[in-house]
């Protein structure tokens, strides 16, 4: 379906836009993106952004500090829109939508089989960012919109080097960057960098990885106790499986981190021998065929043998 932003919101005085827990570069650029174009193409409508509280590297994004952390109790809004994930990984923002007028649902995985009124579902497209650029009237387009879109883009193309880049990607791409920002900064800063802090807990998650599978898959975790001595949050462990799939040899990465008792959050990566959408599926996640997680629970060499047995089904092994 073709989808018309501004006709759906025509005569919306109230319109909120939220993304899923934990947001990614993608998640806060695509949100933030949308509300900057429906502010400036519909200047006498509230538009308001739910989110649980971003990573301070996004800081930098025109609107990042009118976020709304709390999910204070709302009127209904006109329309409600839901993007890079469905309604159900919205947090306590799926209140908003499921009591909006209208809902849009706006994303790129491959799992979501839609939960909006409307729904816009492209898998074959590389990030929510993306597809935003795509919806929007790029007369419209300005240098912070630019910003936030390319920033989406390139964290959840791994600036432009994971399987779902095409060439529409990097022309887009190409054209964002003529609007004048820093993107070398950009990319530095909110995809690369990493604290001190940040590197310890990445080096000890490496250090005591386990390869099985006959070498093919590689596994690390890291329990609360941990997480504690470090001082650090879910946010500081982003990256940490992608440097796992780095490894030479590997087909597929998983790496866990506590987050209850018995019970883990999975991250999987993998090459084209495994689909992880389908092995993450299987445990009520979803995701893309080479990035994919969900949550478990059991003792960690439990989650591990269940996650081996889809992993091996596809590798023959």
């Amino acid at each position: 379906m073709n989808l018309d932003i501004l006709k759906e919101c025509k005569e919306a005085k109230r319109i909120g836009i939220s993304g899923h827990i934990r947001p990614d570069g993608d998640c806060v650029g695509s949100v933030l993106g949308l509300q900057m174009y429906l502010r400036k193409c519909i200047p006498g409508a509230e538009v308001k952004v739910f989110l649980e509280k971003p990573a301070d590297i996004f800081r930098e994004i025109r609107g990042f500090d009118e976020i709304d952390t709390q999910f204070p109790e709302q009127e209904p809004f006109d329309v409600f829109f839901a993007l890079d994930s469905g309604a159900e990984r919205l947090g306590e923002a799926e209140k908003y939508f499921r009591a909006a007028k209208k809902t849009i649902n706006i994303d790129h995985h491959i799992s979501n089989s839609g939960s909006g009124n409307l729904n816009y579902i492209k898998p074959e497209v590389g990030s929510t960012s993306e597809l935003i650029y795509d919806l929007i009237d790029l007369d419209k387009l300005d240098r912070d919109m630019a910003m936030a879109i390319y920033i989406g883009i390139i964290h959840d193309t791994g600036v432009f080097q994971y399987s779902n880049t095409t060439p529409e990607t990097m022309e887009k791409g190409a054209k964002l960057i003529g609007y004048g920002f820093d993107f070398a900064r950009l990319i530095q800063e909110t995809f690369y960098q990493k604290t001190y802090v940040q590197t310890q807990i990445m080096g000890r998650a490496l250090m005591e990885s386990i390869r099985f599978m006959d070498n093919t898959c590689i596994v690390s975790m890291v329990d609360r106790k941990t997480m504690d001595f470090y001082d650090v949050t879910a946010k500081d462990l982003e990256g940490i499986v992608n440097q796992l799939r780095n490894i030479k040899g590997i087909s597929c990465a998983i790496f866990m981190y506590e987050t209850d008792v018995l019970e883990y959050k999975v991250s999987l990566r993998s090459d084209e021998k495994v689909n992880v959408a389908e092995v993450a599926a299987y445990f009520g996640g979803g995701g893309h065929a080479r990035a994919a997680g969900c949550t478990m629970r059991g003792t960690f060499h439990d989650c591990v043998n269940n996650l081996s047995l889809h992993i091996a089904e596809q590798m023959d092994i």
